[in-house]
């Protein structure tokens, strides 16, 4: 195959419309704009998205998305943070006093990241699965 022998496919290229030339043309008289109405006219022009007037969809919907407004509400707690606290009993105002998590935090989760070596007693916390063994693991206690 050569440049010059390269083609568009089938369909792909067609000659533009002309309309307004004529009753035998199919596209004469009102040029297959119909009868009447501001579509019809030289002009007559409504930005996207306008409904007559109507309220139009993009407005009549909420802005809010798909974002959860709780998302920040639990914060992830490492094992290696737990490490870190001077404290034994881990709960969530004693790692909002050590700066772990946010003060604005409603609840905390623990995830397995890093190393946990020794002891701790966790209440009011919610673990993931990993974290779980590695906590009793190290010969750590879980309250609910």
């Amino acid at each position: 195959m050569e440049l010059n022998q390269i083609k568009p496919g089938a369909g792909a290229k067609h000659y533009k419309r002309r309309v307004g030339r004529g009753i035998g043309s199919g596209l004469g008289k009102t040029a297959g704009r119909g009868h009447k109405g501001q579509k019809s006219r030289a002009g007559g022009f409504h930005k996207v998205g306008f409904e007559g007037g109507q309220m139009p969809l993009q407005r009549r919907l909420p802005k809010r998305g798909f974002v959860s407004l709780t998302r920040n509400d639990t914060a992830q707690v490492r094992l290696s943070d737990l490490e870190k606290m001077p404290v034994d009993t881990i709960d969530l105002l004693a790692l909002k006093q050590a700066g772990v998590v946010a003060a604005t935090a409603l609840g905390a989760k623990v995830i397995l990241a890093g190393e946990l070596t020794r002891a701790v007693k966790l209440q009011g916390l919610l673990l993931t699965k990993g974290a779980r063994a590695a906590v009793e693991a190290a010969g750590g206690s879980i309250a609910e």
